[in-house]
């Protein structure tokens, strides 16, 4: 069965998309560990002062583990909120998008998310241009918007 080109509804797109340095993305992380551990504060806090005892699910290994999966649950929730921008990423003019330029989606956000929480993932951004395995395994890009353009073709 053949499709008419009336009937496609595929759009393509041109593009230039141009990555984000290894500067801009050290920031992003900086600063968005740092939005993480105020969130996991304030958190923390409100544990403690409703129910104590609940504070325990942080302790040790297991900690660690709870602590990973609320660190891809939050990238993955704020990602999805901004569509692509995480507050790193609102900073340095940057956006995390698919391969071909397009807004991932909230399922690629929390894939990205939790492709976050494998080990020595930070250390797969040092090559140059930086793709790390989040980016690689979900086929996404974190690029500069002001030297990046994304044009609907006609």
């Amino acid at each position: 069965m053949e499709i008419s080109s009336q009937e496609n509804l595929l759009t393509e797109f041109e593009s230039n998309l141009v990555l984000a340095s290894s500067g801009q993305r050290f920031l992003n992380y900086i600063i968005d560990v740092i939005l993480f551990y105020g969130f996991m504060f304030c958190l923390g806090m409100l544990m403690a002062l409703t129910a104590p005892g609940s504070l325990s699910i942080f302790d040790g290994f297991k900690g660690n583990i709870v602590s990973l999966l609320f660190y891809a649950i939050f990238m993955g929730a704020i990602e999805t909120i901004t569509k692509g921008r995480s507050l790193g990423k609102l900073i340095t003019k940057t956006k995390a998008v698919n391969e071909d330029g397009t807004d991932i989606s909230a399922s690629t956000a929390f894939a990205r998310g939790l492709s976050r929480a494998v080990p020595f993932n930070q250390i797969s951004a040092l090559g140059n241009p930086p793709h790390p395995w989040h980016d690689k395994w979900n086929k996404t890009y974190v690029i500069d918007i002001k030297d990046s353009f994304i044009v609907e073709k006609q």
